[in-house]
């Protein structure tokens, strides 16, 4: 690998540097202890020798337009330039380990080692298949046994704690600051929903505030990912990425500049109790005195700040793939993508039917019934099937599951159970044993409504035993992915959303969510957001109703989430009857993929509107979706190769703005120099599939 060592004054890549005599003259001059006289003598004295001390070391990313410039004296620094316009000020970081010993306090560089990267990456169960994973990366080793790794992307950067000791450490906290240069506006995911009022344990199903960095509430959390509006138009968003046996982080308003933040991160818990949403959780009664117990040898989760030009650029991001965990299943070959009819969204409320519909063998026979003639690979049976939500080893008395089983194999249909994250974790392995040796391909994994170091590490503890099973998983009432779904990539979905169900219960500006959460929650891995509503509400009309309920917006606001919203186990949320009532609606979301080979951002505004373009093997499928506001919107086809193709285009009905039930259905032909502007209801979408058009 090539190493690029420049001069840092001359925007060099890397050199460490004592500060010039120059520098030292320049803030003497403007300290505000100047004309003191001997005093400012001593002070000037003891300053020069602290810069003597200090060096800076500079990393810049491949296409050299993003800079990162490490300072270290006695603390560690560091900020990022995109071009010349500052993105993270000078933002402090350090970790206290053990009896306080603070691992950033008064360091000592053993040795700085920097290399540059271009590789590709074949990815797994995502938006494409081959991911370019070029980057420069400065490395710092340490004395004490640790160390720090920067890495600089064309698209943001990251770096992560590592360390090479012998015997467990204890991480007493983690000092991860984000700070800005100005009070920027930001999209902020405040905690909410809070289990039992436990500040870690909630359902993080966040909506987003749109405020100045000031404007924050100074003891509230926030989720990650978050946004910031910075300069010029440009976007940074900080998340972390591999996140592995160590609690996730939140992060509150720095409460002293605010202008930044700061992260936080649970406890770790010594004492708990079952509670919760209905008793569902295992909630913490009592928390340690530290965050997490890690071994001797450990690399610490990414702390990551990806960088946009423009709001689009942040529907195609890569990044937590790059930075994590590849994975550790060698053959992935049993797993399986695909799209799910599911049972609860829709309060198992079919009709025309000679039964009474339920949670019952009958019922599910229907779903299975729906699922193979529309081409679904998968049925979830959801909370019902077994006695009691913690209970998963007995089944209801109202469920032949080994008849559904065969049943569902017969139609090339398999079954997913759902299960509590309190009733399956203490039987993990029994409960697989038994249902995989059953036919069971799957489970959906609830309530989980943590992310300290325990829950964490148990969620990929399940996910190496469910791998042993050649089970599936679907992480709902869960934290962001963060890479888990790389490092197992048996877990296909994970919720940390606030997704459709929600509908159900809550009136709440659900088309500014639609088109806001893409830009931000979605770059930290797939999203549960469960949709398909066939019901479809404009905003006068829209109420939450249990039993039978509707969305926001219109039909193809839905249809075309089944394109641009990613998740390698998408839902059908509403029930068999209302899919097939309305069949070549049906037909689209059931021919459009969970998994692609290239996706492309055509268009975007965070919070108003989006357009992405999507393909897998020959055949390209487009999604558009606006807010309440009606958006006219250009889809310029210049993406497809050579050729002449014929797209089938779902768009709003004239009426659609009234009625979000009202749709229209057009083909036509289209090549790569075809525009059209289509005009989007309030709430409205467009979903597209393309394929090569037939001889004439």
């Amino acid at each position: 690998m090539n190493v690029l060592i420049k001069n840092f004054r001359n925007k060099s890549n890397l050199v460490p540097r004592n500060l010039s005599r120059r520098r030292r003259e320049g803030l003497a001059a403007y300290s505000p202890f100047r004309g003191l006289g001997g005093s400012f003598l001593l002070i000037a004295l003891a300053f020069s020798t602290f810069a003597a001390t200090a060096k800076t070391y500079s990393l810049q990313s491949p296409d050299k337009k993003i800079g990162v410039t490490i300072e270290i004296s006695d603390k560690i620094t560091w900020s990022v330039l995109h071009d010349k316009d500052v993105m993270l000020a000078p933002s402090e970081l350090a970790l206290t380990v053990n009896a306080g010993e603070v691992l950033g306090e008064k360091p000592n560089v053993l040795k700085a080692v920097n290399q540059s990267v271009d590789t590709k990456i074949n990815a797994l169960f995502y938006k494409k298949k081959v991911i370019a994973n070029q980057y420069n990366q400065l490395t710092f080793s340490f004395k004490g046994n640790w160390g720090l790794i920067f890495r600089a992307y064309n698209d943001g950067v990251a770096y992560r704690f590592v360390l090479n000791r012998k015997q467990e450490q204890t991480i007493i906290s983690e000092k991860a600051n984000f700070n800005f240069d100005a009070d920027y506006n930001c999209f902020i995911p405040y905690i909410r929903e809070l289990r039992d009022n436990e500040r870690y344990c909630t359902a993080f199903e966040s909506l987003y505030d749109q405020l100045r960095i000031s404007q924050l509430k100074n003891d509230s959390l926030s989720l990650t990912p978050l946004l910031v509006d910075a300069k010029n138009g440009k976007k940074v968003a900080l998340l972390e990425a591999d996140l592995q046996d160590y609690p996730g982080m939140f992060l509150t308003v720095n409460k002293l500049s605010k202008k930044g933040f700061v992260g936080e991160f649970a406890p770790y818990p010594i004492e708990e109790k079952i509670g919760g949403f209905a008793k569902l959780n295992l909630m913490p009664t009592k928390r340690a005195n530290y965050i997490a117990k890690v071994n001797g040898t450990h690399q610490f989760p990414w702390r990551v700040a990806i960088i946009s030009a423009s709001d689009k650029e942040l529907l195609n991001n890569d990044m937590v793939y790059k930075l994590s965990t590849p994975s550790k299943i060698t053959d992935t070959s049993w797993i399986k993508a695909g799209k799910v009819a599911w049972d609860w969204w829709n309060f198992w409320n079919i009709t025309g039917v000679d039964f009474k519909a339920g949670v019952n063998t009958q019922t599910y026979k229907y779903y299975i019934d729906f699922a193979a003639k529309n081409g679904i690979e998968y049925i979830v049976m959801d909370e019902g099937w077994s006695v009691s939500a913690v209970e998963p080893m007995k089944i209801a008395p109202a469920i032949q599951l080994q008849e559904l089983i065969d049943y569902g194999r017969a139609k090339n249909v398999d079954i997913i159970l759902w299960a509590s994250w309190r009733g399956i974790y203490p039987v993990v392995d029994e409960a697989f044993a038994k249902y995989a040796a059953m036919g069971i391909k799957g489970f959906k994994i609830d309530f989980i409504d943590r992310d300290d170091q325990k829950m964490v590490r148990s969620c990929y503890e399940i996910a190496e035993k469910a791998a042993k099973h050649k089970l599936v998983l679907d992480y709902h009432g869960m934290f962001k992915s963060a890479g888990m779904n790389i490092t197992y990539p048996n877990v296909l979905n994970f919720e940390g959303v606030r997704g459709l169900e929600n509908s159900k219960w809550h009136n709440y500006d659900a088309p500014l969510y639609d088109v806001t959460m893409p830009f931000i929650r979605m770059l930290a891995g797939p999203i549960d957001y469960t949709p398909g509503a066939m019901r479809n509400a404009a905003k006068s009309c829209f109420r939450p109703i249990n039993d039978n309920p509707m969305s926001q917006g219109t039909r193809c606001h839905q249809m075309a989430m089944y394109v641009a919203y990613e998740a390698p186990l998408q839902m059908l949320a509403d029930n068999p009857t209302a899919y097939m009532n309305d069949q070549e609606c049906t037909d689209f979301i059931a021919k459009v993929p969970t998994v692609f080979d290239e996706t492309i951002a055509l268009d975007g505004k965070v919070g108003s509107y989006l357009a992405i373009a999507r393909r897998s093997g020959k055949t390209w499928f487009v999604g558009a979706l606006t807010n309440w506001n009606a958006q006219k919107i250009a889809i310029d086809f210049s993406f497809l190769p050579e050729g002449n193709y014929e797209a089938e285009v779902f768009s709003d009905g004239v009426n659609a703005g009234r009625n979000g039930t009202d749709y229209k259905r057009d083909v036509i032909k289209v090549n790569n120099s075809t525009k059209i502007n289509y005009q989007l209801a309030e709430g409205g979408g467009l979903a597209i599939r393309i394929k090569t058009a037939p001889n004439p």
